[in-house]
């Protein structure tokens, strides 16, 4: 869902927080050694990276867009002259920050109703009904004379009826609808 940016861009956000310029300087320098060691690594061929090895090239784009987004932060530290980086005041971080949290919400939301969608389709009962040639021809003449297709004004039937303590079920006179 989310992009080497946007993961960067909040992970330089949460751990940004409060670093002067010196310690972001820091980080800005060790994104720079971890972006070149991981582009290394995508010549290099690995033996046996293992079970639970990252993808190398995830990695590098990861750690370049790191670097990317920690030169940033200095670059505004410094124009700002902040004696620290406060994200509240990174305007273009805040807003990237709002767009993620909507998008975030946004994907919540659709993912409750999919959610809501299986668990409905999982009460339903789909069934496949054989009747005799006479109740099936009053059926459709009833189902016509309403506009309702055939299984539409047998589920409304079964809407309304009632079974019984003695066993025998019942419909009262209703209108389709």
């Amino acid at each position: 869902m989310w992009g080497a940016e946007d993961v960067a861009r909040a992970s330089v956000r949460r751990q940004g927080a409060g670093l002067s310029a010196a310690q972001v300087a820091d980080k800005v320098a060790e994104a720079a050694r971890r972006e070149r060691e991981t582009s290394a690594q995508l010549d290099s061929p690995v033996a046996d990276p293992g079970p639970y090895a990252t993808d190398p090239e995830d990695l590098a784009e990861q750690w370049a867009a790191r670097h990317t987004e920690w030169r940033r932060v200095a670059a505004l530290i410094d124009t700002c002259g902040w004696p620290a980086y406060d994200p509240g005041q990174d305007v273009q971080g805040s807003q990237w920050a709002r767009e993620r949290d909507e998008l975030r919400t946004g994907a919540r939301t659709r993912h409750a109703a999919w959610q809501q969608e299986r668990q409905d389709a999982r009460d339903e009962l789909r069934t496949e009904v054989w009747l005799a040639a006479d109740p099936s021809r009053r059926l459709r003449a009833v189902a016509a004379r309403t506009g309702l297709r055939p299984e539409h004004l047998l589920a409304q039937l079964a809407d309304h009826a009632r079974l019984n303590d003695d066993g025998t079920l019942t419909i009262d006179p209703f209108t389709p609808r």
